[in-house]
């Protein structure tokens, strides 16, 4: 007899029975995908599932690393900038460190002009 592989809960049952198997909302990310490019017109009924459990993945491993951050600093509470280190020690969030200097430099001048005021 089989046994159900480790992503059975994928395809039927998932994180809650109440919300399906899916815990990102499938319609808005098809939504997303539409609006993301002009020259897509169609998708596919799987491409929006890969994409949520993707999506899940990325969200938990980004939120594992920043916990780690707010560990060492010695918190149980995650701040942005815990956030901003574990994107700026790792190199596969590369992609973010232009967000993160930008969220900075605006948490910056906030705090400069509120000072001059």
């Amino acid at each position: 007899m089989r046994q159900a592989g480790a992503y059975s809960n994928l395809l039927c049952g998932g994180i809650s029975g109440r919300t399906g198997p899916h815990s990102l909302p499938l319609a808005r990310i098809k939504k997303i995908m539409k609006n993301s490019s002009e020259d897509v017109k169609m998708i596919s009924g799987v491409a929006p599932i890969v994409f949520s459990k993707a999506c899940e993945i990325f969200i938990e491993e980004l939120t594992r690393r920043s916990w780690i951050m707010a560990i060492d600093g010695k918190r149980r509470t995650l701040n942005k900038e815990d956030i901003a280190s574990a994107v700026i020690a790792t190199d596969i969030f590369d992609f973010l460190i232009t967000l993160v200097s930008n969220s900075d430099a605006t948490d910056d001048a906030t705090v400069i002009q509120m000072e001059t005021i």
